[in-house]
């Protein structure tokens, strides 16, 4: 049996996910920018950036009431696929 308000939720999920591949080709451009202006490949890992982000993203989702695990792992993997991004697009000067 077919339930139809998860039918409805799930269509309402698939937009919004449509947003984020929005953001996602947003989010893109300013890293090619990023990697343009980086002089060497060791630039690419910022690990004091990094922390900071997720220490502001635990914050942020804390005062919104999100669960700060699931923005933890999403902005981890995010910065992860980034970082990987950059080191494939990455070239020498």
């Amino acid at each position: 049996m077919v339930n139809k308000k998860i039918i409805k939720i799930r269509r309402k999920l698939d937009k919004l996910d449509n947003s984020l591949l929005s953001i996602i080709k947003k989010r893109v451009n300013l890293v090619n920018l990023v990697i343009l202006n980086k002089k060497f490949k060791r630039d690419i890992v910022d690990k004091k950036r990094i922390a900071i982000i997720l220490k502001r993203i635990s914050k942020k989702s804390k005062d919104k009431n999100i669960d700060q695990k699931i923005t933890k792992k999403i902005w981890k993997s995010m910065i992860n696929a980034f970082i990987d991004y950059e080191f494939r697009n990455f070239k020498k000067k």
